[in-house]
């Protein structure tokens, strides 16, 4: 995950929680380049890409790398239209290579800014952007909820701030407002 201060990301849900994706995927960028490895260099043993595409274990497979590609670039695409200003950038994708030589995302993230507003209600504004960016896919990851929660929590300090703020003002106005009707004033006034 890239994250940076300020920045939070959200990550595909299709990742396991080790990193890789799930069970019919290579667990690490270490296996998915292992594998890839050893489909290249098996590449002269095995049949030719006619005749692979033909067997249904490889086809199904394939149809599963293109399903998750759908999957993990329809929930960034969600986080990227629900963002706003909040976004940094675009999507990024980690990728597997499928048995017919085509590359499938598998994993993905947005950079999201989740810096507080030069005051409390900028503050509020970007909150609700953030929690309605992390929420937008249909299918929410860990890592969204987590980023949503962040940012309720940094609205509800704007809240506070903001409470806080008035309460000064308030109690400022009646200090105010007491000191100028005080009995003694009056009576030195009136001399």
């Amino acid at each position: 995950m890239n994250v940076t201060p300020g920045v939070s990301s959200f990550p595909s849900p299709y990742l396991s929680p080790r990193g890789g994706t799930d069970e019919t995927f290579p667990s690490s960028s270490a296996q998915t380049e292992s594998s890839q490895e050893k489909t290249e260099t098996s590449a002269t043993s095995r049949p030719s890409d006619a005749s692979t595409s033909q067997d249904p274990a490889v086809q199904a497979y394939v149809a599963k790398l293109q399903a998750t590609d759908a999957q993990v670039r329809a929930h960034e695409a969600a986080h990227l239209a629900a963002g706003g200003g909040v976004v940094g950038g675009g999507a990024s994708f980690s990728y597997t290579k499928g048995p017919d030589g085509k590359m499938y995302a598998t994993g993905g993230e947005v950079p999201i800014d989740t810096s507080g507003g030069k005051t409390p209600e900028e503050t509020i504004l970007k909150a609700r952007q953030i929690v309605a960016a992390a929420m937008a896919p249909a299918d929410p990851s860990p890592q969204d909820y987590r980023v949503a929660a962040t940012a309720a929590m940094m609205e509800m300090r704007a809240r506070a701030e903001m409470a806080k703020e008035l309460q000064d003002k308030v109690t400022g106005r009646e200090a105010y407002a007491s000191n100028a009707l005080s009995p003694s004033d009056t009576q030195s006034s009136a001399a």
